[in-house]
């Protein structure tokens, strides 16, 4: 039986979206306990340098950003190589994530730490770095927040390369978490359902969204989350795309959601404003022409790509590359 809906020639939605681009061989069947120690001995290791939410670049001149250092260039960076975790080899090279204590506003120049969100949304890596990007940064935050053994309260020790914490007191083992979150764009004819929370930027509306909760399929938290913020009952829940979202280490899984019902009842707790937009309104938004200033979030965001392939139609390809 063949499917022609699996065209490998298309681009897929996911591809075009911030911290997707990631091409590391992660080699998990492959990993023993002391896989990162191993690999840093590796004089052509590549390490990435992490602190307080930010990742060491090197500048190089006005728009060059080398997120790489090898082991001999670390020393300066206060670097933590026992909590390093191996996230894989590139083309055979280890590429490891590592916590840095050093500094991070009395960096050598020319050396900064720059914030992740800064990073994606400034176009600051290419893809293959800022996927590295986001499996380092959740790695990382993951075993900051569990050192300690859920079951006895007892320090955890890191094993697999940091793929896993061993409590060697009640013998449980930990391994990373992903959070779910679904995202969704609700529509209804020639509208879409968007909406703003105080939290963005003046003008800009998006998506609603929300956690999955246990025990619940993605469909249901779809139309949950929409019934929650707006009021609005959705129906058919069809995936479209995914994203590595590192704050601190969730999985965004974009949907879209036919609207079964128009009357909006905002959750003020959530929400400042939500509205259904028309596809023509949505398309001025993309151009930056909105009358009224509204916008969407900016291109990487799961968001946008959400809101681009609406607007420019359901078959992949017809829809843009950007």
């Amino acid at each position: 039986m063949t499917f022609p809906f699996f065209d490998t020639a298309r681009d897929e939605a996911s591809q075009r979206v911030a911290f997707s681009g990631n091409r590391i061989d992660r080699q998990a069947e492959a990993r023993t306990d002391d896989a990162a120690e191993q690999a840093l001995k590796a004089r052509e290791a590549r390490l990435l340098l992490f602190a307080q939410g930010r990742l060491f670049l090197r500048v190089e001149g006005d728009r060059a950003f080398d997120p790489y250092f090898t082991r001999d260039e670390t020393p300066a960076f206060a670097p933590d190589l026992k909590q390093a975790v191996l996230l894989g080899h590139e083309n055979g090279t280890p590429v490891l994530a590592v916590p840095s204590a050093a500094d991070i506003e009395a960096l050598p120049t020319p050396v900064k730490a720059i914030d992740y969100r800064s990073i994606y949304m400034q176009g600051l890596l290419e893809p293959t770095a800022l996927g590295a990007l986001a499996q380092g940064a959740a790695l990382l935050a993951w075993h900051e927040s569990h050192r300690f053994c859920g079951r006895c309260g007892n320090e955890t020790e890191m094993r697999d390369g940091g793929y896993k914490r061993h409590c060697p007191t009640c013998g449980r083992d930990h391994f990373p978490r992903t959070d779910p979150v679904v995202i969704m764009l609700a529509v209804r004819g020639e509208q879409c359902l968007l909406g703003r929370s105080p939290h963005f930027a003046p003008g800009m509306v998006s998506c609603l969204a929300g956690f999955v909760e246990p025990g619940e399929t993605i469909e249901a938290a779809v139309r949950r989350e929409t019934r929650e913020e707006a009021g609005i009952a959705v129906g058919a829940v069809a995936y479209h795309a995914s994203q590595p979202w590192p704050f601190p280490y969730s999985l965004m899984i974009g949907c879209y959601g036919q609207a079964e019902s128009e009357a909006i009842t905002m959750d003020e707790n959530e929400l400042e404003d939500c509205r259904w937009f028309s596809r023509d309104e949505v398309r001025l938004m993309l151009e930056d022409r909105h009358p009224d200033g509204h916008r969407v979030p900016p291109r990487g965001a799961i968001a946008n790509r959400l809101i681009r392939d609406w607007v420019l139609g359901s078959d992949p390809g017809q829809m843009d590359g950007g």
